[in-house]
C-alpha cells in the first residue's frame, strides 16, 4: 500500500485513473519519477490552457517573489492588482465592448459560482435558480445545488429553491427553450419566477455538450422578457478554450455576470473572478469575502497571461487552427470505428468522443494513459472522452496524441472484455 493509499481520504479520483507518482511538467508533458512522458490532455481539468510552467508565466512569478511582492494581501489595494484592473479592461473588456465590474471571490470557481447566485438572490429579491440538465458547477453547497449529477449530489442535504430544465438537444427535445418559458410562466408548474438561470455554453462534465448559438440567443431573450439574470458559466470553456477569450462571444449575448476560475492566472495558481454589470454591483462592504480571494501571486501570472496571448487575436486563430485538426483527426478516427466512437462534438480546442459505452471508453482511457497519453472521461455514465489540450501545444504533439488515441480505440477493443470491433 502507497503512502497515498494508506493516508490519504477515499475521495481522491484522478489518481486512481492515473495511479503513478508525477514530478515534473513542462508544456504539454507530464513526467513520472521515472522521466517517462505523458502528453497531457486532462490539463489540470481544464486549468492549464496555456501548458505547464510556461517560461513567461514562470519568469513574472520568480520576478515578483525574488522582489519581495505582496503574497498574501485580503483586498488590500496592490500594485499586481491595478496592474491585472488595467490590462484585463484594456485587452478583455473594452476590445469586446463589454462593461463589467470585477469581483474576486474565494479562489476556486466553485467560490465564484457561490457569490454569483447569492447576489442574484439579493440584486432581485427572488430565491429560484433555474440550471440545466447535465450542469456542473461546482460541489460546495450553493454550486452544488445547481449541479445535475446524481454522482454529486448524493452526499448532500439540499433545500435550496433550484429547477432544472432541459439543456439545448435535451432527450431530442426541439424547442427547450420554449418548455422554459411554459414552465416560468405556468402558475401550476411549481416553478416561480426565478432570480437567475446559471449556464455553461459547453457543458465539459456533462460530456462536451455544446448549446448552439440560436438557443443562447433565445435563453438571453426568456431572460430580459421575465428580468431574470442571466449567469454564463464560463470557467472551463473560457479563457480561450474554444478560441475566443469567452465561450460566449460567437453568440453574440452579453450575460448579466460571469464566473472565470481555472485558466485564470495562465499558470495553474488558484484565482476566480465574478464579472458583473455595474448596476448589479449592490454589494455592502464585506459582505461576501475570503481570505485567499485575489491573491496576488495569482494575480500576477494572469497579467503576464493576458499581455503574452491576448493583445491581439492572433492566438485566437492558432487555437481554432489547431481545434480544426483535432476535429478532423477524431472524425477520421471515427469513421474507422463505427458504431463505437459515435459521436464528435465540441469547438475550439475542446472536444469530446462520445463511446458507445462507458465501458469502452474508460478501458479506452486507460489504454491510452498506458501508451502516454492522458484523456478522461465524462458525460452520462462516462461514456464521453475530453480532450482538453494546451491552447499553444505543437501541431506535432497534437498529432502525436491523435496517433496514440487511434491505437488505444483499437487495443481497447481487441483486449477488453466484451468489447469487439463493429
Amino acid at each position: 500500500m502507497s503512502i497515498f493509499e494508506e493516508l490519504e481520504s477515499e475521495v481522491r479520483a484522478y489518481s486512481r485513473s492515473f495511479p503513478v507518482v508525477f514530478e515534473t511538467a513542462s508544456g504539454a508533458f507530464l513526467r513520472d519519477e521515472g522521466g517517462r512522458e505523458y502528453l497531457d490532455f486532462l490539463c489540470g481539468a481544464g486549468s492549464m490552457n496555456y501548458g505547464h510552467n510556461h517560461p513567461v508565466l514562470r519568469q513574472a512569478l520568480t520576478d515578483y517573489l525574488n522582489g519581495d511582492g505582496i503574497v498574501q494581501g485580503l483586498d488590500l489595494r496592490s500594485s499586481a492588482r491595478r496592474d491585472f484592473l488595467e490590462t484585463f479592461h484594456e485587452l478583455i473588456l473594452r476590445p469586446r465592448e463589454l462593461e463589467y465590474r470585477l469581483q474576486f471571490p474565494g479562489p476556486t470557481g466553485a467560490n465564484a459560482v457561490e457569490a454569483a447566485l447569492k447576489l442574484a438572490r439579493k440584486v432581485t429579491g427572488r430565491s429560484g435558480i433555474v440550471a440545466f440538465t447535465g450542469a456542473f458547477h461546482g460541489v460546495t453547497a450553493g454550486a452544488l445545488e445547481v449541479t445535475a449529477h446524481n454522482h454529486y449530489r448524493q452526499s448532500s442535504t439540499l433545500t435550496n429553491d433550484i429547477a432544472f430544465f432541459p439543456y439545448d438537444g435535451f432527450a431530442g427535445m426541439d424547442d427547450t427553450i420554449a418548455f422554459a418559458e411554459r414552465m416560468i410562466e405556468d402558475a401550476t408548474s411549481g416553478v416561480g419566477l426565478p432570480a437567475a438561470v446559471i449556464v455553461e455554453t459547453i457543458q465539459g462534465e456533462g460530456g462536451v455538450v455544446v448549446a448552439s448559438d440560436r438557443w443562447l440567443q433565445d435563453l438571453e431573450r426568456l431572460c430580459r422578457r421575465h428580468g431574470c439574470l442571466l449567469i454564463v458559466d464560463d470557467i472551463q470553456a473560457g479563457c480561450g478554450r474554444t478560441g475566443a477569450f469567452f465561450s460566449f462571444e460567437q453568440s453574440g449575448i452579453t450575460p448579466d455576470m460571469v464566473t472565470l476560475a481555472k485558466s485564470l492566472s495562465g499558470y495553474g495558481l488558484p484565482l476566480s473572478l465574478l464579472l458583473l454589470r455595474p448596476e448589479l454591483d449592490v454589494w455592502e462592504a464585506g459582505e461576501h469575502n475570503g481570505t485567499f480571494r485575489a491573491n496576488n501571486p495569482a494575480i500576477v501570472t494572469a497579467t503576464a497571461t493576458l499581455k503574452e496571448f491576448w493583445e491581439n487575436d492572433s492566438f485566437a486563430r492558432t487555437v481554432l487552427e489547431k481545434g480544426a485538426r483535432l476535429r478532423d483527426g477524431l472524425l477520421q478516427i471515427r469513421k474507422e470505428f463505427p458504431g463505437q466512437i459515435v459521436l464528435i462534438r465540441g469547438r475550439g480546442l475542446f472536444f469530446g468522443a462520445v463511446c458507445a459505452d462507458g465501458l469502452l471508453a474508460r478501458s479506452i482511457s486507460a489504454t491510452a494513459f498506458e501508451r502516454g497519453l492522458i484523456v478522461e472521461t465524462s458525460g452520462r455514465d462516462g461514456s464521453v472522452i475530453k480532450f482538453l489540450p494546451p491552447l499553444n501545444i505543437d501541431v506535432s504533439e497534437l498529432d502525436r496524441a491523435l496517433a496514440i488515441f487511434q491505437e488505444s480505440v483499437a487495443v481497447a477493443l481487441q483486449s477488453g472484455p466484451g468489447l469487439t470491433k463493429r
